[in-house]
């Protein structure tokens, strides 16, 4: 089998190395057959889409809506970086899946509208498929309405007009999109169980994503409902383009 890409922006190795095993424990995959790139450690490596089976991106701290001259040289590179690739993603259909970053980079690369109009905290909120997402072959054995990790600064706000939505929520209306019928992005956090997420509001207690006296709350939140379904998403995904 080719192997598939994880392309990770996380700087942190705490959650970066738990980041890889959830992308692996939910895949189905071993570190043979889900190769992972940081791209935050340097530049991207020559991307052959032939030699791949699919790609994963996962979440990160950079937010595409940021003013251009607050970005660091890191986050522009990786950017450009992105948007070379999906250049070739996007007209070849490859598959790619990119996991709350990946609203970001296909977002950004499509033109969609991003800001911080639908920011979400840190929580577990409810997820609904649209018409489209009940017939979308990665959502088809999710229940209607399911439950997800999220946690966010921005958000798109503006669907650009190649996407098909297939996931809402009331906070947030843009949870899932498809552009083409391979290319795939999400807001919530697929990968994420209860001890990921615990892990990530630690490390990032920090970045704003939640005030000082909010970290009791934030951890309590991320319990107020199981989470069981998402991760058939990434594991269908695995399934599918395996080749």
């Amino acid at each position: 089998m080719k192997p598939f890409l994880l392309l990770a922006t996380r700087s942190e190795d705490v959650p970066a190395d738990e980041e890889y095993g959830l992308f692996l424990r939910y895949t189905g995959l071993d570190e043979r057959d889900l190769v992972r790139v940081r791209m935050e450690a340097g530049p991207l490596p020559e991307v052959d889409l032939d030699a791949l089976s699919g790609i994963f991106v996962g979440g990160g701290p950079f937010n595409a809506s940021d003013p251009a001259a607050s970005k660091s040289a890191v986050q522009r590179r990786v950017e450009a970086e992105f948007a070379a690739l999906l250049d070739e993603v996007v007209a070849r259909d490859f598959p790619f899946l990119g996991a709350c970053y990946g609203v970001g980079t296909v977002g950004a690369h499509q033109g969609a509208v991003i800001d911080r109009t639908y920011r979400e905290p840190i929580s577990v909120i409810e997820v609904t498929r649209t018409d489209a997402g009940r017939g979308d072959p990665l959502l088809a054995a999710l229940p209607d309405t399911f439950t997800a990790f999220v946690g966010h600064k921005e958000a798109i706000r503006v669907l650009p007009p190649s996407a098909t939505l297939l996931a809402t929520s009331p906070g947030c209306p843009v949870q899932m999109f498809r552009v083409g019928q391979n290319v795939y992005a999400t807001q919530f956090h697929p990968e994420l169980d209860v001890d990921g997420i615990t892990t990530r509001i630690h490390a990032y207690a920090d970045h704003g994503y939640f005030a000082d006296h909010e970290l009791e709350d934030t951890l309590a939140a991320v319990r107020r409902m199981p989470v069981t379904h998402t991760g058939e998403i990434l594991c269908t995904f695995a399934q599918r383009y395996a080749r």
